[in-house]
Parts: structure tokens; C-alpha cells; sequence
């Protein structure tokens, strides 16, 4: 059952066109990557689908309904959205920031009840950042912030999660601690995740699904498989690229390439 899908979604800022007629299904309690070189619609199309930016014709469906005229603590109640650079969190303490994640549930004066406390409690203990919880977040090191905003995601209940390059700015461990949490949180608590990633070899072992973007269009969507090929990755990043097979996962990966020139 795909609960998630756009339908011929054009986004823009002003008069120039990102994302033109693109039509795509997000399959449910699956990882999605979407991939592509800088500009060509990615953040864009995130932040069109959780309804960030409007978009200038089409349609995204949500569970047979149309997004946009979807009531706004009823889509945050669905879909929670980690952006490429969160909004500083200065003098928040990392329970103050987790917390933020409940407001969709909140009535009258915005009080925290018993069930907001015990899941903002689970949201951080899932994602290792209880012992953080009176600390300021900006003593935190980039690892640990990320954890925090996602656990702030996670307070929010949603069955579907977007995030926009999480792995940006960290090393190379924390870039996996962040993944694998994500790839937990969807085998163990069924999650739906949507994330834009740079990296391909990322993006090839942690997805299910990823769909490749050009100007603004798919050019190819499918498995890893289907889309991790030199065939592909000539079109999208005009690259020609050695594929191999990750030993460890048994999945595609991209061992070298070489910038396509004069084409």
C-alpha cells in the first residue's frame, strides 16, 4: 500500500521551475534516498511534500487526502521534517528542544501532560541522548546535536520522517551512528524515512528505494540495484563510474570514477 505519492508536482520560486511534473510513490515503512547533483530539486521537493513551500501545480496525497489542505496539527501528526540546517536551538536545553516535538498534540495552554513527558523520555532514549537531557544543546558536538533533532522528530509521533542531509558536517562515524539509528528506527519501529543524501555508498546501503533527480525530474527510481548503475549514474551526475558489490551488504557500490568531459 504506497500512502505517501505526488501527482505531475511542479515547485518553484518565482518564475523558474525546480521540480517539473514529477510524479513519485513513497513506499511505506521503507528508507528512501533521493539522490542527484546540487540544485536539481531535492531539497525542494522535501520541503513541497511536508508542505515547508508551496507548490505551483499537481498534488501531493497523503493518505488519500490532498497535503495542502490538510489541517496543520493533523499533517504534524503524520509527518515530521528534520531540514538541512535546524533552526538554532541557543539557550534550549536538550529536553526543552525534544519537547518542541509535542506541540502537535498540545491544547489550551500548551502544558506537557504525562503521555508528552514519557514519550519525549522514549524519543530520547531511543536515540542515546538521555544522559544529555539538562545540558545545553550548543555544548553538544554535531553528532550528538543531530541525535537530538531527531529524537525532537521522533516526540512528534509521526509514522513518516524527512530529513535533509543529516549526515552533512559530521565525520565519518558519527555520519554512520545517525544512519544506523534511522535504519533502527525504521526496521524496529516500522518508521517511514525520506532523506536526501550526497553520499552514494550511503545511500545505497541504508535505502530500499531511492530516486534519482536531474533539473528537476526523475530519471530513474527503484531498488538500489536499478539505480546504482553506471548507466545512471552517467545520466544523473555525468560520471563514469566502476560498480561494484559492498561485501558486507551485498549491495551496489560505486569503487571509482571519472568526471565526463566535452559532454
Amino acid at each position: 500500500m504506497v500512502r505517501l505519492y505526488t501527482d505531475d508536482l511542479s515547485i518553484g520560486y518565482g518564475e523558474q521551475l525546480i521540480v517539473k511534473d514529477l510524479s513519485v510513490q513513497i513506499p511505506n515503512q521503507k528508507i528512501t534516498t533521493i539522490i542527484g547533483p546540487n540544485g536539481c530539486g531535492k531539497s525542494t521537493l522535501l520541503k513541497a511534500i511536508t508542505r515547508i513551500i508551496s507548490h505551483q501545480s499537481g498534488t501531493v496525497v497523503l493518505d488519500g487526502k490532498n497535503v495542502s489542505k490538510e489541517n496543520t496539527k493533523v499533517l504534524a501528526k503524520k509527518m515530521a521534517i528534520l531540514p538541512q540546517t535546524p533552526e538554532s536551538a541557543s539557550g534550549l536545553t536538550v529536553g526543552e528542544l525534544v519537547s518542541y516535538g509535542r506541540f502537535p498534540y498540545q491544547t489550551g495552554f500548551g502544558r506537557l501532560s504525562q503521555k508528552d513527558y514519557e514519550v519525549i523520555d522514549w524519543a530520547m532514549k531511543v536515540t542515546n541522548t538521555s544522559t544529555f537531557k539538562y545540558l545545553p544543546v550548543d555544548s553538544l558536538s554535531g553528532g550528538q546535536r543531530q541525535r537530538v533533532w531527531i529524537a525532537m522528530a521522533l516526540a512528534q509521533e509521526t509514522e513518516i520522517i524527512f530529513l535533509d542531509e543529516p549526515t552533512t558536517y559530521l565525520d565519518m562515524a558519527h555520519q554512520l551512528e545517525v544512519l544506523e539509528l534511522l535504519q533502527r528506527l525504521n526496521k524496529e519501529e516500522k518508521r517511514t524515512i525520506v532523506m536526501v543524501l550526497h553520499d552514494l555508498n550511503q545511500a545505497a546501503r541504508f535505502a530500499d528505494y531511492i530516486v534519482a533527480l536531474k533539473d528537476g525530474q526523475i530519471v530513474k527510481a527503484g531498488p538500489c540495484e536499478e539505480v546504482i548503475t553506471k548507466e545512471v549514474l552517467r545520466g544523473v551526475f555525468n560520471i563514469d563510474a566502476e560498480i561494484g558489490i559492498d561485501p558486507r551488504t551485498n549491495k551496489p557500490m560505486c569503487i571509482t570514477y571519472d568526471l565526463l568531459k566535452g559532454e
